[in-house]
């Protein structure tokens, strides 16, 4: 045995892939090729990154190109449904269809999907993808359903014909428009979940502004599919039904609008539309013992609000307002069954009159009334421009008795409701015109019927103070009259949140509210005591009292309050979990009030939400914008 290793046992010399300086030619040779290789290599992967790098800019202006021309093609697409232009609606939807559904194939293309699973600019790349997805979704199950369905409907079937609504149409329409709420809810909350701050600015952008615009279709269109739903069978499809319709006088403010003074008993029975009785909340007189109503809101209003009906409305919470109705109505009147309460105010009877015309008020046929009107100098007709002043004010100089003020307000009302339903004016413009009365907050509507309320109470014609809002933190500003007459007519109010940051992480916003009384300054003398109130109620003649309600957001605090920037004691109540606040003041002719009212801990994220009480001024001339810091981080 020998102590050398053979040479087939020795170990191997360690291996060089680089050939030394001394190396042999064979080993140069080698070496280029490996160069040659790499560099072949290398030349490969620019290629294929330089192909694929073009196929996705070629992909990503594919999607900016049709996207583009989606929106562009959406007001021309509004423009011909408002017209009605059936072969045009069809010619603009094939069109959306077309150019989402090559955004759709673009932005799902397998190497985009790929794509999006790169690391760092990955989700870029998805959430283009769910761009483009969410809009052929929208314009596939929601758009060109909708258009279908509106194309082929017969926009008069949705007005009175001969006194009825057909029915048929609404119940029609009724699961497209649900499935397209759906659609649009689904496609916000997909696009809602993508954090943008982890995206490129040119993608956040556009992504932001997808989520806005969805955010503003979601509420008209649930509205659109929960009316789809309501409509046949409150128009009296399943049976006959019984609506109590309180006429609310602005010229003695309410927290839902006015004073309920005249009132009107429609009936529906499918679809067929009929007046059926008149009255008035004098006539129904006190109630003693007072209804049973919610103890928190007899708290804040007083049992008055179960004890008359001219207060029922003391409480901006429609829904007990109008069930107490309801109970005071069937209470008067036995037998009688109200299925739902319907609140408007002249406002809305102007808005109407806009679309049907003038209606003449002829003669009434009670002949102490035409009698009595005959000695006035009330107009014989009424119009969009003189039915508020004849209406809040005119009446009460020209006719004295309250009585037979009561009897005109509900004789000019059954005059309207006559053009209204049988079919005097165009029926795109009383739609429109109940459309903008509802979005003023001067139409409401509550249904005796459980699922159907739950229904209303997610829309704005509910007017439930504690119902679910849209938007950020909810605050309310709610007016009262305390004169015990007719001055607010004269009353000019401006509403409008401040914001603030007191430092602990938390906003503090201010509800400042100013009052003016426009009253001429011999009102005391120059106008009606029925207007005045004549110090019945311990408010002297030309003066105007007024307690103004503000509700805070919930789980924020009521701090303090001020008028005319001096400290004062407030009423701090709570509705549900709602702080409430209760300030009252007292105006002469010509003279202003400033009331502030703090809320602190308000959390929010986006601009708060500000209902108040709708009065003879436009919404516009009321409401101000918001001012101060945007967050408080």
């Amino acid at each position: 045995m020998t102590d050398r290793l053979s040479p087939s046992s020795a170990p191997p010399e360690t291996e060089h892939p680089w050939p030394t300086a001394g190396a042999s030619r064979t080993q140069k040779g080698e070496r280029g090729r490996w160069m040659r290789t790499l560099l072949v290599i290398a030349a490969v992967v620019l290629v294929v990154l330089a192909v694929v790098g073009g196929w996705l800019a070629y992909r990503a202006q594919q999607i900016r190109s049709n996207l583009e021309s989606s929106m562009s093609l959406l007001p021309e697409l509004e423009a011909a449904v408002v017209e009605r232009d059936v072969d045009r609606t069809s010619a603009v939807t094939a069109d959306l269809e077309g150019h989402t559904a090559a955004a759709r194939a673009a932005g799902t293309d397998p190497l985009w999907k790929a794509a999006s699973l790169v690391p760092f600019i990955g989700q870029n790349f998805s959430a283009v993808s769910e761009v483009t997805v969410s809009a052929d979704d929208l314009v596939n199950r929601a758009v060109a359903p909708m258009v279908d369905k509106f194309a082929a409907l017969d926009w008069d079937a949705l007005t009175p014909v001969d006194g009825r609504i057909d029915t048929a149409p609404l119940a029609d329409i009724a699961p497209t428009l649900a499935a397209a709420a759906k659609t649009v809810d689904l496609s916000y909350g997909r696009l809602e979940e993508i954090d943008q701050e982890e995206l490129l600015p040119q993608i956040a952008r556009p992504l932001q502004d997808a989520v806005a615009a969805l955010g503003e279709v979601r509420g008209p269109i649930n509205d659109a599919s929960r009316a789809g739903q309501l409509l046949p069978s409150m128009l009296g499809a399943g049976g006959s039904r019984n609506y109590l319709v309180l006429v609310q006088n602005s010229a003695e403010i309410r927290a839902t609008g006015g004073i309920p003074g005249a009132l009107a008993v429609l009936t529906v029975d499918d679809g067929r539309i009929s007046l059926t009785d008149q009255g008035s909340a004098t006539e129904l007189g006190r109630f003693n013992p007072p209804l049973e109503v919610d103890p928190a809101q007899e708290q804040i209003y007083s049992s008055r609000i179960s004890t008359f009906m001219q207060s029922a409305n003391l409480t901006p919470d429609f829904p007990t307002a109008a069930s107490t109705a309801q109970r005071m109505w069937q209470d008067r009147h036995p037998g009688a069954v109200i299925d739902g309460v319907i609140a408007l105010d002249p406002v809305v009877l102007a808005n109407i009159l806009g679309a049907t015309g003038p209606v003449e008020l002829g003669r009434f046929g009670d002949p102490a009334m035409d009698a009595l009107l005959a000695d006035t100098q009330l107009p014989p007709a009424l119009d969009s421009t003189n039915v508020v002043p004849t209406l809040l004010s005119d009446v009460y100089a020209q006719i004295e008795r309250p009585v037979l003020q009561d009897a005109y307000f509900a004789a000019v009302a059954a005059r309207v409701f006559e053009a209204l339903t049988t079919s005097q004016g165009d029926s795109q413009r009383l739609i429109d015109a109940l459309v903008t009365s509802a979005g003023q907050g001067r139409l409401y509507l509550w249904s005796a019927s459980f699922e159907e309320q739950d229904l209303l109470t997610q829309t704005g014609l509910a007017g439930a103070a504690l119902g679910p809002t849209a938007g950020g933190a909810s605050f309310g500003v709610y007016f009262n009259d305390g004169t015990g007459a007719k001055m607010d007519y004269y009353v000019r109010r401006t509403v409008q949140l401040v914001k603030s940051c007191p430092g602990n992480g938390y906003s503090q916003v201010t509800v400042k509210v100013t009052l003016t009384n426009t009253a001429p300054m011999d009102a005391a003398t120059s106008l009606p005591e029925y207007v005045t109130g004549g110090g019945a109620f311990g408010v002297d003649p030309g003066r105007v009292k007024t307690s103004t309600v503000s509700y805070g957001p919930s789980q924020s605090f009521l701090q303090q309050a001020r008028i005319n920037g001096v400290d004062v004691p407030i009423g701090s109540f709570a509705h549900g979990n709602r702080p409430v606040g209760v300030l009252t003041s007292e105006l002469g002719p010509g003279e202003t009030v400033t009331l502030e009212m703090d809320f602190s801990k308000v959390v929010q994220e986006t601009e708060p939400v500000l209902d108040v009480t709708p009065t003879v001024q436009d919404p516009s001339e009321v409401l101000l914008p918001t001012e101060g810091s945007q967050s408080c981080g």
